[in-house]
């Protein structure tokens, strides 16, 4: 069974860094593709970064490139994502997510509050 847990976030200043992480507790996500979404209020839910579980390719969407990382610990279950230059529009809840579609869209964590201040 896969359960994706987000942690992590917090409040941070302009140009600030903070890393979320995704643990599996399933003990499957090695398996899966693995992705970020996030979603700001009253905004749709949107694609931030990928990592595809066979050749361990990634995607990113335009507005996190060289800003943000996606990698995976296959040894602790976790998926990680470095935000690096963070800035204020970059608010929102950000959801893990898995399973076998690119990005991923099948499993989903219960998200993770991100607040960038300026």
């Amino acid at each position: 069974q896969v359960q994706l847990v987000e942690s992590g976030g917090g409040l941070v200043q302009a140009g600030g860094s903070l890393r979320l992480s995704c643990a599996d507790s399933g003990r499957t996500s090695f398996r899966m593709n693995m992705g970020w979404f996030r979603q700001a209020p009253g905004k749709e839910r949107e694609f931030v970064a990928a990592f595809r579980s066979i050749g361990s390719s990634t995607m990113y969407a335009d507005f996190v490139k060289g800003r943000f990382t996606i990698s995976r610990d296959n040894t602790k279950n976790t998926v990680y994502l470095q935000m690096n230059s963070l800035k204020p529009e970059d608010t929102a809840v950000y959801y893990c997510a898995g399973g076998p579609s690119w990005p991923p869209v099948q499993y989903w964590g219960q998200g993770t509050q991100v607040t960038v201040s300026s």
